[in-house]
């Protein structure tokens, strides 16, 4: 029988981890080359590997061997230049160093006394993204609150609905949850309506307030209120309400002073959830789309999307920590220990829903040391230039409109539809966007905006520059003068 790897062994480590960092390090190298979403049929991968595992260890050369011919054909590269899709998802060499640190000591931190330095660098680290997006100190852990990386936003929705039901529970009585009514507009991403199914709001409760373009897409405020008053006359309970900064359809943004009053004078918790654009607002010219957030409840960002932090690594504040922990928390016999008992730390497990949790502040801690403030806001800033790029190129296209106002890095456009006809306008950029896919060149998606499929060109990956911009441009040009006919 041949030994294979050893469960660890340093020298062995070092051998393998050197050839995998080559391995990723050639991809990086070459991944412009790489058709950016992958061409394969649904179950290429069946017909490719033996249906059972080895019984005899084999070569660490054959596995990445394996990789490159077999698995890459089938991935779709978010971190290619050319990749315009759906919202970016960082990497970035810190961010890959502090993911392989983490990797490397693996440590399973629930608890203080499970890894202090894990608790207290999370602490830490939040505290510092926190002023750098001058969120109000409430929301710092030297006060009622404090930050807490989720794996992604919808568990952050999650975790903080639990707390706003549980604290109503408590006011209006346990056998009330029927009643509950959370409030949104129907631009907020659907992890909102996946939280609400959790924790068991009926559906009928589950208020979606329809937004559209005479607001840019924003939840109207006089909206909100009415339906607030009315629910209220009619026996509800209002207890929820989200926020967004940076829509996934369009990047709109709900106003949050106005919002934040009518949650503070209904007695609502209120959650903002900055997902995307939250990034852009270390840059001082974009915080202001953060002005309101001192009423808020919660907060939430993703550093994993467009802040150089792999994935996955979501961004918490609250301000009142006990209300996560008294819905979350549980204090088994064999995880009691004395710094827990004399509630002299913070116990993350009553943070979020799982028990075990990674280290990830290690890799945020590396991307904002090795990186600094300045070098981020300007890695952002080149983004959003870029975008100002595209914009101008479909508005010097008369084939083409921008449908909504581009505040950050994407581009909402449409290839117009002959005669106004929108049956024909829809199909048509459906077409455009399957045939722009398909080159394997660059990749895009799609929403719809008032009953009209719109194109979205969201840049964002690490690599991207003008010239695929401007290549990616080309392409669109071309297969719509495939589609409708030369301008």
């Amino acid at each position: 029988m041949e030994s294979g790897l050893k469960p660890m062994d340093a020298e062995q480590l070092r051998e393998c981890g050197h050839k995998m960092v080559d391995f990723i390090a050639d991809y990086y190298k070459t991944i412009e080359t790489i058709p950016v979403l992958s061409q394969v049929e649904p179950g290429y991968l069946h017909k490719l590997l033996p249906d059972s595992a080895p019984t005899q260890p084999e070569s660490f050369q054959s596995v990445l061997d394996d990789v490159k011919a077999k698995i890459l054909p089938g991935v779709t590269h978010w971190q290619s230049p050319n990749y315009f899709a759906y919202y970016p998802s960082n990497s970035s060499i810190a961010g890959f160093l502090g993911e392989m640190l983490s990797a490397g000591v693996n440590i399973v931190g629930f608890s203080w006394i499970t890894s202090p330095a894990a608790t207290e660098l999370e602490m830490i680290v939040l505290d510092w993204l926190g002023k750098m997006l001058k969120l109000p100190e409430d929301f710092l852990s030297s006060g009622q609150g404090g930050g807490v990386i989720q794996g992604t936003a919808s568990e952050a929705v999650l975790v903080v609905l639990l707390a706003a039901r549980d604290k109503v529970l408590g006011r209006v009585g346990k056998n009330s949850l029927e009643k509950l009514v959370v409030y949104a507009s129907d631009q907020t991403h659907s992890a909102l309506q996946k939280a609400c199914q959790i924790a068991g709001i009926h559906p009928q409760n589950f208020r979606v307030l329809k937004a559209d373009s005479s607001t840019n897409y924003a939840l109207s405020p006089d909206l909100l209120s009415e339906t607030i008053s009315h629910d209220v006359d009619m026996g509800w309970v209002p207890f929820f309400l989200c926020a967004t900064v940076g829509t996934t359809s369009s990047t709109a943004i709900d106003p949050l002073l106005p919002l934040g009053k009518i949650a503070k004078k209904n007695g609502i918790w209120f959650h903002v959830d900055a997902a995307y654009a939250g990034s852009a607002c270390i840059c001082p010219e974009y915080r202001h789309y953060l002005d309101g957030v001192e009423e808020a409840d919660s907060f939430n960002m993703n550093a994993h999307k467009w802040l150089l932090t792999n994935f996955d690594c979501s961004a918490l504040w609250v301000k009142d920590r006990n209300a996560l922990i008294q819905s979350l928390s549980t204090n088994p016999e064999f995880l009691k220990n004395k710094a827990s008992q004399a509630n002299m730390v913070v116990d993350y497990k009553d943070w979020q829903i799982p028990l075990g949790r990674r280290f990830r502040s290690l890799k945020l801690w590396m991307v904002l040391r090795l990186y600094g403030l300045e070098n981020l806001q300007c890695y952002i800033k080149n983004h959003i230039d870029l975008a100002k790029y595209f914009e101008g190129l479909v508005a010097g296209d008369s084939r083409f409109e921008v449908v909504s106002p581009r505040i950050f890095s994407l581009v909402c456009f449409r290839l117009l539809p002959p005669d106004d006809n929108e049956d024909v306008g829809n199909k048509l950029n459906h077409d455009l966007l399957d045939a722009v896919n398909s080159t394997g060149r660059a990749f895009i998606s799609h929403t719809v905006l008032s009953g009209k499929y719109i194109l979205r060109f969201a840049i964002g990956a690490p690599l991207t520059e003008e010239r695929h911009v401007a290549a990616a441009w080309k392409i669109l040009q071309d297969e719509a003068s495939a589609l409708i006919g030369v301008p």
